[in-house]
């Protein structure tokens, strides 16, 4: 599998070789589906909740006498048939949206999904960004020059504060270490823009060890 190259200036310089290890393994859209379910419930918080009986105010003495009004039989107005009364089966702030997935279906899920963006040729390599101060017209039009538009993520090796800065005001583009590579972000982006170095950097850490 091979990717187009592009140098500081957005100009095509050839195609270089994506690892096999890593960008042509067997897609499984099942483990891509079931990665991005935990993922995203793993970062939901619980906000929505109702109070319970227990946690209604008021309602501290029998409404009536039990017998002899001939209206049916009630215990406090905190009942949930009450107006004002608590809810029953209601959302909850201790619900738990957390889900666990063992750490060889994450790694094949994630190798998964850059093999199937390789395989829709959404990944593109950049030999580096080479400024003397953040510009964000100067790596917007970088981005332009590659052909990457809407939503893109910039993969880089290890901290780069003039990129980064440069990118972050860009509308779609998010720059992300190889080491953090997570299937939500891949998913949502049109155009996976590696650093070179950053291809090597993956393979590095992703790659299944023999």
């Amino acid at each position: 599998m091979k990717a187009p190259l592009f140098d500081n200036k957005g100009v095509k310089k050839g195609d270089i070789s994506l690892p096999k290890e890593i960008f042509e393994v067997e897609i499984s859209e099942g483990l891509i589906h079931e990665a991005l379910l935990r993922q995203r419930g793993n970062a939901r918080i619980s906000t929505a909740a109702v109070k319970t009986r227990s946690q209604v105010k008021g309602g501290g003495r029998k409404p009536w006498r039990q017998k002899g009004t001939g209206r049916a039989r009630q215990g406090s107005i905190r009942s949930a048939q009450w107006k004002g009364g608590g809810v029953i089966f209601g959302p909850t702030v201790d619900r738990n949206y957390s889900k666990n997935m063992p750490k060889k279906m994450r790694r094949k899920a994630l190798l998964s999904a850059l093999s199937a963006k390789a395989k829709e040729k959404s990944i593109c390599a950049l030999e580096a960004f080479e400024s003397d101060a953040p510009k964000t017209k100067q790596f917007a039009a970088l981005l332009g020059a590659m052909g990457c538009d809407g939503r893109v993520l910039v993969v880089l090796p290890s901290r780069d504060d003039i990129l980064e800065k440069s990118a972050r005001n860009i509308p779609g583009v998010k720059t992300i270490f190889a080491q953090y590579l997570n299937i939500s972000d891949m998913i949502s982006a049109k155009h996976i823009v590696f650093l070179q170095a950053a291809i090597e950097k993956t393979k590095d850490i992703f790659a299944p060890k023999k």
